[in-house]
């Protein structure tokens, strides 16, 4: 047995919340605006994206060629802009060659329709 004195308190983890001390910022953290910005890009580009799909539903489903032709291209103008407000949502310059990814619907919509 050893006669030094034991300390009472216990060492504090590195793992752990130490009470009254205010939680320490990981380095490769993302600051909470650019978790908004992330979330709020996703959001949008998904939700513009989904109508861009209905409207490929809706050509699949109409019989007529000009209806199916024009459903196609309103697609295509809907994926583009998904495209164009995720980039201004990030604060980028809207016209970019990202534009091209937004004419997949119009792609997409074209081999499933003819």
């Amino acid at each position: 047995m050893s006669n030094t004195p034991r300390s009472t308190t216990p060492r504090p983890r590195k793992h752990l919340m130490v009470p009254g001390q205010p939680p320490q910022q990981r380095p490769d953290s993302m600051s909470l605006s650019n978790v908004q910005r992330w979330v709020m890009s996703t959001l949008a580009v998904s939700t513009i994206l989904h109508l861009a799909a209905g409207l490929v539903l809706a050509a699949m489903y109409v019989t007529t060629l000009d209806a199916q032709i024009g459903l196609l291209v309103i697609a295509g103008a809907f994926g583009v802009i998904s495209v164009a407000v995720g980039l201004m949502i990030h604060r980028r310059s809207p016209l970019s060659p990202w534009l091209l990814l937004g004419t997949l619907p119009t792609v997409i919509g074209y081999f499933l329709v003819f």
